[in-house]
């Protein structure tokens, strides 16, 4: 996303129910975010599937989807040949927000398992770090990645927060950091020199959308709510920004993670009778939210980003989810891919899948061509230009992409 916590009994709960249901393509197994679409089941609204609509522009502008053709291919020729070397995970593998991590974990498993079967002399391991999204977790597990000697790159962290929390640790150990979901538009400020975004951040993502509101969708009056992530809070800031005079500043609102009681919120919409609600915020909270907004009487439309983007939202929302927009800066999964993924992982692909998968590849190709140390990988990815399966990556000297899409979604 940027993007984007949890505890115990409930951990393990949602963990199993997250295996089966996680997933990017939206495709008829239950999907996340993709090109097929598909399914998710709760609340009485199992026939529910998320679509993707349309990519667009800063504008808020329709563009055509781009070509897969020429993207890399983690299996090479099948001739590399280097030391057995390992690369990392880090994100929320359990918690409430865990779809998001396993999204991002089986994508780059995906690559490294395609790499390694085509690649026998030369063998990769993908070490997973649970962070649980949690900064202060995340800062307990940055060390034991960055003292690792055999960990050589490092997709992750997951989530803005616990991306703020622990980039300098990877910084100051020469670890080259590609995320695949954090969004922030700050983390690209610190001076951090081995940290690389995956796809758009914040502030390419909500003038968009912005823009598709008030011109596409024809909304007039939006009110923006954000929960207290650091996610929240760019995208928040980004989206108040490109509505202009759109956003009614009377109905904005703030809630905390974990909450789940949003009657105060719901009172301040219900008087404010917008067109749009806004949630720059996780599923977790968003699910309630909806739920309430609706049981409260708000007719308005429910419009997020990509941290709300995934099945989750709409099996715990239920009913309420229809009809809501969903916004990411991630695209829809090729068809070959979801296939793939599938057949390894039983499930269809989720949000961020696609790009993990980008990143990893990038690593291996790396690797296959004799970057097996810190420094060798860094340099190599600071000047790779190449198309992968969700955009083309090339980075600017900050870390960011120097280009960027959006990509629109909707329940039904």
């Amino acid at each position: 996303m940027q993007r984007r916590v949890a505890t115990g009994a409930l951990a393990v709960a949602m963990a199993s129910v997250l295996a089966v249901s996680a997933c990017s393509d939206k495709s008829s197994s239950g999907g996340g975010s993709a090109e097929s679409s598909g399914s998710s089941g709760g609340g009485g609204s199992s026939s529910l599937k998320i679509d993707a609509l349309a990519q667009i522009d800063t504008s808020g502008n329709e563009v055509p989807k781009g070509s897969t053709s020429d993207a890399a291919n983690p299996a090479g020729d099948g001739k590399a040949t280097c030391k057995p070397t390992s690369i990392a995970m880090a994100g929320a593998l359990t918690g409430d927000n865990a779809a998001l991590g396993l999204n991002i974990r089986y994508g780059a498993e995906l690559a490294v398992n395609q790499h390694n079967k085509a690649n026998p002399g030369c063998q990769v391991t993908l070490k997973t770090f649970d962070t649980e999204g949690d900064p202060q977790k995340a800062t307990q597990v940055a060390p034991q990645i960055a003292n690792d000697p055999s960990i050589i790159g490092l997709i992750g962290p997951a989530f803005s927060g616990e991306t703020k929390a622990t980039g300098a640790v990877f910084n100051q150990a020469g670890l080259v950091s590609t995320t695949a979901s954090a969004t922030n538009p700050a983390l690209t400020t610190n001076g951090w020199k081995t940290f690389f975004r995956g796809l758009a951040n914040d502030d390419v993502q909500g003038p968009a959308v912005a823009k598709y509101m008030t011109g596409k969708l024809g909304y007039k009056k939006i009110c923006v709510i954000k929960d207290d992530s650091e996610y929240a809070a760019g995208l928040a800031k980004a989206i108040t920004t490109g509505l202009g005079s759109a956003n009614d500043s009377s109905c904005a609102g703030d809630v905390k993670t974990k909450e789940r009681d949003f009657s105060a919120v719901v009172a301040k919409v219900n008087s404010a009778k917008p067109d749009a609600v806004f949630y720059a915020g996780y599923y977790a909270e968003a699910a309630p939210l909806a739920q309430q907004l609706k049981d409260g009487g708000v007719t308005a439309k429910f419009v997020s980003g990509d941290g709300v983007n995934d099945p989750q939202f709409v099996s715990q929302a239920g009913s309420a989810a229809k009809g809501a927009y969903l916004s990411c800066p991630c695209g829809p999964a090729p068809e070959q891919f979801t296939k793939d993924y599938e057949a390894q992982f039983k499930q269809a692909p989720g949000v961020y899948s696609v790009e993990a998968y980008d990143l990893a590849t990038i690593m291996v190709k790396g690797i296959d061509s004799g970057k097996t140390t810190r420094p060798a990988l860094l340099d190599y990815i600071k000047t790779y230009d190449g198309q992968g399966l969700a955009r083309t990556y090339k980075w600017t000297g900050t870390g960011e992409l120097t280009t960027s899409l959006i990509w629109m979604y909707d329940v039904k």
